[in-house]
């Protein structure tokens, strides 16, 4: 792809993200961006930047922190929000759990991402937010594809892909009744590749953990996860060295990782370009069940 044809449509998407991001702070009284450390959310906190450049963000970040991050995340978070000079919110899971609000699964598969959905509603509530900003793509996830730019969820924080609003020539309604929010995702048209050819563009600073590097890990229903204090190991299951990187970055009971040398953004555009499995084709979580991440979002999720 000749490079000025790549630069004009990466413009494109930056410009529709911008006026997303600037729609979203016209209409609502009081958004927020959420921000868990990963490309897609780094990606629109830099363009939130662009968007409002001189002044300030006019929304806080908000990471719902599972309390199983990989460290490599949460220095690169503090670090970012910090050059950001923006607010950062933490919703914790382990707060909740603390509270007894919510209760931890047991087991080897056990994992806490599935209980970000309480913490994320419970905290829109407590924070009155009336439209939280995710960095979701179309092409992430088929359930992810059914969301609108503006996405309603009622005032259970339930989202029905069947009642959505149309919307033409970029005009986008925010009205909502009492307790009710939306959710809205200026990404929506872009793919995992035009987020890699917009990193190298803009040279953004990424976690290490995209890159290459030697981790410890097991391979584990077909998944290779990354070893740590959180992950409870089978007896059968043996450590080994490998050279991976991660193709998505979240709870690290469920985040796979991926054999990889790519150590350049210029090496990781060229892997992207040739993979055959979607980057959340490494999620244990995606794979209890068929419509996982569907039902998730119905729920409330992200």
């Amino acid at each position: 792809m000749p490079q000025n044809y790549t630069v004009t449509h990466l413009r494109q998407l930056e410009s529709e993200a911008v006026y997303i991001l600037r729609e979203t702070a016209a209409q609502f009284r009081n958004p927020v961006l959420l921000f868990s450390g990963g490309k897609d959310s780094i990606v629109m906190a830099h363009l939130a930047r662009k968007a409002f450049w001189p002044a300030k963000l006019p929304f806080p970040l908000m990471h719902v922190d599972t309390g199983h991050n990989f460290v490599e995340t949460i220095a690169y978070r503090d670090a970012f929000v910090e050059s950001l000079n923006a607010e950062l919110i933490i919703a914790s899971v382990q707060e909740s759990i603390d509270e007894g609000s919510l209760t931890e699964e047991s087991g080897y598969n056990a994992s806490r991402n599935g209980l970000q959905t309480s913490v994320l509603l419970d905290a829109i509530e407590k924070n009155d937010f009336d439209a939280a900003l995710g960095g979701g793509r179309r092409d992430e996830e088929k359930a992810r594809a059914k969301e609108r730019f503006f996405s309603h969820r009622d005032a259970f924080g339930q989202w029905d892909p069947k009642n959505q609003r149309p919307e033409l020539w970029n005009i986008f309604n925010g009205r909502k009744q009492h307790d009710e929010h939306f959710r809205v995702f200026p990404l929506s048209n872009w793919t995992e590749m035009d987020v890699w050819q917009y990193v190298k563009q803009e040279k953004i600073n990424l976690p290490s953990l995209y890159f290459s590097h030697s981790r410890e890990c097991i391979k584990r229903d077909g998944v290779i996860m990354a070893v740590s204090e959180f992950l409870q190991l089978r007896p059968e299951e043996k450590i080994e060295t490998m050279v991976v990187r991660f193709r998505t970055i979240g709870d690290a009971t469920c985040t796979g990782a991926t054999l990889s040398k790519a150590t350049t953004l210029d090496h990781i555009i060229s892997e992207v370009a040739s993979a055959r499995q979607t980057e959340r084709g490494t999620r244990a979580d995606d794979k209890r069940s068929e419509t996982s991440m569907e039902d998730r979002k119905r729920e409330g999720y992200f």
